[in-house]
């Protein structure tokens, strides 16, 4: 039996001394203070490493490693309920970011860990003893773990936020963040308003974990005094000390009868259950062995038909296809697979491809076993045996139709399906002549597309993203395939949704993706060398590490995209939108640049060297040891832009004489040339020469030699 607090006289004198600042604040007000003190010391322990470490992610001169594991699952762990769109694919952060996100995980649970055990043990965590709030059971005793769990995880933020979170979920404002922030909060301040009791107001969560909020400056009501304690514990005692692990249990004990009735009726209810389920579960085995019987029988008959031996016509043959694909049996599928690769008359070739359009999806496995197969052949055939060569050829290609056939047919309903490491498209420099994979204006959104073959294929239009069962865009649920380390050499794009779509060290060379939506789509270390972008959007995109040399991305938007180390030499980037976008380390050697926007970009450590950038817009931007050599910067606005360390060897930056040729740029008015440099200051750029040094003073630059 524990022994109850008693106050020493001392205590009390001095509590009588300074009655001013024992008493200058309400019970309530000291409350809310000291709540709101706990909650800030947990948020802050967060927050804090994880702005250092977002802070280090956007340093340039760091190492980027992969996300930590631990990380990826907390982050997808948090954005399900709250309906975030969360990418699949695991994107590369700075090493040191890796570690203090980690440690804005373990730091808040450490720091609640250790406030949830003073708050069991002693009944006041540091803040309420700072504040003089105290929290005790109904013997005026520290709580005890099990109290503080139902206290703190239970009742003070289990409930509210769940009965915020449900209101939140199913209301028109569903998915707005904000509208479920001000929910909870009122959850929670209605939660702590508390009910009125004998003991005064106390609040949902002292109620359910059976404790009371008290002013440890002064003593204890006379329902929770010491001496009321001492006789409670013996009373415990004889009891079992039940009455000090919840009232609840203390009354039970009471009333065994009420025991006895409760486990009568689970028991009740589980026998009841168990044999309706087992009843349930031996009917539905049953029909299913009645239905696999019938099936396996009327299998047998049309084999019998098919077989090459059989005197069955033509007609009567194709008959006996169509009715297999009728049948919902494996060996039938099968069957239907190996038919379609192996049958010598065309017509019932075509008769297999409907009847396994008619089985559908269910057919997918097995055309995609056999598709591996034919193609692990045709890899390792003989290629001086021309005729062997173009009958596995001819396999192949009847085996990539009867796919093609039900996706297209199936277009929207193909969700989960598994199509990694299929033989889908071409694999030569030419075209095939016998089969090109078309699946324009297509629902293709969920497949897994992961290390296939799609060279060549048609996706005019086509979805490979659908908003879920929400009905939602960016919500968690979207629909997204994954189409990392896919071959799509020459694919046409056009117009396709790509948002949000894995496509990680994929190669779309000399693919086109005009007006293709990409936004948030991530390609890290995708090859899109010679690459058709024209007016596609790429907001928000990740290309880390990405090839587009040679691409045509005239007219793009790529604000926000992240294209940390990408490779954009010869790059035609006409009128491209890229404010706010990450290139550093970037490589444009040679590329065009007339009229992009480049509005605060980061272009640390970046490449320009002979790149055309008449035109551009470099406000404010971040152009710290970049490479400037060679490159034509005329009329480009670069005022606010930090240029320290950039080297502009050669570095066209005064407007030259108008080519009558050049219709894209026009020469503006002195006014707005004046304003190109004014104010930007040079003194740590590299290798300016004196005709540089003279327009930049001229027109209002800033360097130690102008005058």
């Amino acid at each position: 039996m524990t022994t109850p607090v008693v106050r020493s006289s001392n205590d009390r004198s001095n509590r009588s001394k300074n009655p001013e600042k024992s008493h200058s604040l309400s019970l309530v007000t000291r409350r809310f203070a000291a709540w709101a003190a706990e909650i800030t010391l947990v948020a802050a322990s967060g927050l804090i490493p994880f702005g250092l470490g977002a802070y280090a992610n956007s340093k340039s001169d760091l190492n980027r490693v992969p996300l930590n594991p631990l990380l990826v699952v907390t982050e997808r762990a948090i954005a399900r309920p709250l309906a975030l769109p969360v990418s699949y694919g695991i994107r590369n952060v700075a090493w040191p970011t890796n570690i203090l996100w980690s440690l804005a995980i373990f730091a808040p649970v450490t720091l609640s860990t250790w406030q949830l055990y003073l708050l069991a043990k002693t009944g006041s965590t540091i803040p309420k003893r700072r504040f003089g709030v105290r929290v005790v059971n109904e013997q005026g005793k520290a709580p005890g773990f099990g109290a503080v769990i139902l206290r703190e995880g239970v009742g003070r933020w289990t409930v509210p936020l769940s009965v915020a979170y449900l209101l939140w979920r199913y209301s028109l404002g569903f998915p707005n963040l904000t509208l479920f922030a001000a929910l909870a909060l009122l959850a929670i301040a209605a939660e702590s308003m508390g009910l009125s009791s004998k003991q005064g107001r106390r609040s949902f969560h002292d109620i359910v974990a059976g404790t009371y909020t008290v002013d440890a400056n002064r003593p204890l009501p006379s329902s929770l005094s010491t001496e009321n304690a001492g006789v409670e514990d013996a009373s415990a005692e004889d009891e079992g000390d039940y009455s000090q692990i919840h009232p609840l249990l203390a009354k039970i004990r009471q009333n065994p009868n009420l025991t006895m009735i409760a486990v009568a009726l689970v028991s009740m209810t589980a026998v009841l259950a168990t044999l309706v389920g087992t009843q349930i579960y031996i009917q539905t085995q049953e029909t299913l062995r009645k239905s696999q019987q019938i099936n396996s029988q009327q299998f047998l008959e049309l084999i019998k038909q098919l077989n090459p031996n059989s005197t069955a016509s033509v007609e009567e043959r194709r008959t006996a296809i169509l009715a297999m694909g009728t049948l919902n049996d494996p060996q039938a599928i099968q069957f239907l697979t190996d038919l379609l690769v192996k049958e010598p008359n065309p017509t019932l070739v075509d008769t297999v491809q409907q009847a396994l359009v008619h089985v559908g999806l269910n057919a997918i496995p097995e055309l995609k076993n056999q598709n591996q197969f034919l193609a692990g052949e045709l890899a390792s055939a003989d290629k001086n045996a021309i005729a062997d060569l173009e009958l596995r050829q001819k396999r192949l290609q009847l085996n990539q139709k009867a796919i093609n056939k039900i996706l297209a047919v199936y277009s929207g309903k193909n969700h989960g399906l598994d199509l990694s490491s299929t033989q889908l498209g071409s694999t030569g420099a030419e075209a095939n002549p016998l089969f090109n994979l078309v699946l324009d204006n297509i629902d293709l959104s969920g497949i897994k597309f992961k290390s296939a073959n799609l060279n060549q294929g048609s996706f005019r239009g086509s979805r490979f993203r659908n908003v879920g069962e929400d009905g939602r865009w960016d919500t968690y649920d979207d629909v997204v395939a994954d189409l990392s380390q896919v071959q799509m050499k020459q694919a046409n794009f056009t117009d396709a949704i790509l948002s949000r779509v894995t496509l990680n060290r994929s190669d779309l060379s000399r693919a086109t993706l005009n007006r293709a939506n990409l936004s948030d789509a991530r390609l890290i270390g995708a090859n899109l060398s010679s690459t058709q972008l024209v007016g596609a959007d790429l907001r928000g995109a990740v290309l880390e590490n990405a090839s587009l040399t040679g691409a045509d991305l005239g007219d793009a938007k790529l604000n926000e995209a992240d294209l940390y180390g990408a490779r954009l030499g010869r790059v035609t980037a006409i009128g491209t939108q890229l404010a706010y976008a990450n290139l550093t380390k970037t490589d444009w050697q040679s590329s065009d640049l007339s009229g992009a926007d480049l509005e605060h970009a980061n272009l640390s450590n970046a490449n320009l060297t002979a790149t055309r950038l008449t035109g551009a817009v470099l406000r404010s931007a971040q152009m710290q040891n970049a490479n400037f050599q060679n490159a034509d910067l005329s009329l480009v606005d670069l005022r606010g832009a930090n240029v320290a360390g950039a080297d502009f060897r050669g570095t066209i930056l005064s407007p030259s004489k108008q080519d009558p040729a050049d219709e894209f740029v026009q020469t503006p008015s002195k006014g707005s040339v004046s304003a190109v440099v004014q104010g930007v200051d040079f003194s740590q750029a590299k290798n300016l020469d004196s005709k540089q040094l003279a327009y930049i003073c001229t027109q209002g630059g800033i360097h130690p030699r102008c005058p």
